[in-house]
């Protein structure tokens, strides 16, 4: 038996070396070792053997086995790195060939708008600020001055969810709940950009936009600073030769309160169709903070004193881009968006 066992290891490994792909390969490792194979055959016939010679054969048996799977192991290996140079071969890459064009995306207007003001109020000391989308009724109104008889509400017809929740209609609950927070902790120095909400939808309003709203609290703040400061932001966003006005206007969370309007950059205030001839540009609008919102939010209207304003990122964005019609902001026209 061990003569046989001799003859069919010798043949084995003069045909495993012969092999010429790894599926003849497998196939020669099933007929040696699988469960019917040759060696598999000895194995079974040891019961046949004297209880002197079985040992003997069955350690022969073993080794014979060890030995001919660490052949076929070196043959596999040899066999895997002859197709992998083949494939290689086959699918060879021409580095003389051009490289393909990657085409790259760039910053929607709004998005430059914003980080250029949020840039700005940074270098200014103010921190950013952000909240909710969908907002309660009390810090979307009431905490601003407006409770729900107030006829100012109708100015900012919102998407409501039930009676008390809706989606805000300016960031100025930022504010609110910032100064809740913080109060009664000077200064309160923020910027809150973000997503609004209203019932408006032509070629200068959307029933979705983008404000940016600015919050100074501290001792002796004065409406000097407010212009200080949004002179500083319209210099910084339209050129150096900007000049700001304030006209008297009205709202509900800021006493007084104004309108903010820039020199025109088309015409330099000499009156043209950008401008319908005024030589003024309306921006935003500003204010000092309300007494009253000072005191619903934690702090003493006695003791400190602050300015607040809001402005429409769209707004900025067509004019200082010169789009017309704010819609095209929102069409995702690639022939529009290659001009940024």
């Amino acid at each position: 038996m061990l003569q046989n066992l001799s003859n069919i290891k010798e043949k084995a490994v003069k045909t495993i070396k012969e092999a010429a792909d790894l599926e003849s390969l497998q196939e020669i490792k099933v007929a040696l070792l699988g469960k019917k194979g040759e060696i598999s055959q000895l194995s079974r016939s040891l019961g046949s053997l004297s209880a002197e010679e079985r040992p003997q054969m069955g350690q022969a048996i073993n080794q014979a086995k060890n030995s001919l799977e660490h052949v076929i192991n070196e043959k596999m290996a040899e066999l895997q790195k002859a197709a992998l140079a083949a494939r290689l071969n086959e699918e060879a890459v021409d580095i003389s060939l051009p490289g393909r064009e990657f085409l790259c995306g760039g910053k929607h207007p709004l998005s430059l708008v914003r980080e250029e003001i949020e840039e700005i109020f940074l270098g200014l000391g103010y921190k950013i600020a952000e909240g909710p989308q969908v907002e309660s009724d009390y810090y979307n109104f009431e905490a601003m001055n407006l409770p729900p008889e107030h006829p100012a509400r109708d100015m900012q017809d919102s998407f409501y969810f039930n009676e008390k929740l809706l989606l805000r209609t300016h960031t100025s609950p930022v504010q609110a709940r910032v100064m809740e927070k913080q109060a009664p902790e000077l200064p309160v120095k923020i910027i809150s950009p973000g997503v609004v909400y209203r019932r408006d939808d032509d070629a200068t309003h959307s029933p979705m936009f983008h404000q940016a709203e600015g919050l100074y609290i501290d001792k002796k703040v004065t409406m000097a600073d407010l212009k200080g400061t949004l002179l500083i932001m319209v210099k910084k966003l339209f050129g150096a030769d900007r000049e700001l006005r304030f006209r008297p206007s009205y709202f509900p969370f800021t006493e007084p309160s104004a309108e903010v309007d820039i020199s025109c950059f088309a015409c330099g205030g000499a009156g043209c169709r950008l401008c319908h001839g005024t030589g003024w540009i309306e921006i935003l609008g500003s204010g000092m903070v309300h007494p009253h919102v000072l005191e619903m939010s934690g702090y003493d209207p006695e003791l400190c004193s602050g300015f607040a304003f809001g402005v429409g990122l769209e707004r900025i964005a067509m004019l200082k881009y010169g789009i017309n019609d704010m819609r095209l902001l929102f069409d995702n026209d690639i022939r529009f968006l290659n001009r940024f």
